[in-house]
């Protein structure tokens, strides 16, 4: 029980290099701030991270991926990236 309320306490505040409370504020503090000012008042830590993606692949046609392909490279973004900005322009001007 005792373990828990510690571990509520510490979640509650977000920060202890910036004295900041709310994420907006964080961000704002390392805006202005660099990490390497504050290298010795850190400490090692270990995280464990769950990382959960998806991705879902789709077959094009061949001359369409290749018009893609240039596509992306004008804009200087990856082909995949572009694909999904334009499936997202599309499904918004559709009302999804």
């Amino acid at each position: 029980m005792r373990r828990s309320s510690s571990r509520q306490q510490r979640g509650s505040r977000k920060s202890t290099l910036s004295k900041r409370g709310s994420y907006a504020e964080i961000g704002d503090f390392w805006d202005q701030h660099d990490l390497s000012d504050f290298w010795e008042k850190t400490r090692a830590v270990r995280v464990d991270v769950r990382l959960e993606s998806e991705e879902s692949f789709y077959a094009v046609e061949k001359g369409l991926s290749q018009t893609i392909q240039r596509a992306a490279k004008e804009r200087g973004v990856s082909p995949h990236t572009l694909v999904n900005l334009w499936l997202q322009e599309k499904l918004r001007e559709a009302g999804h």
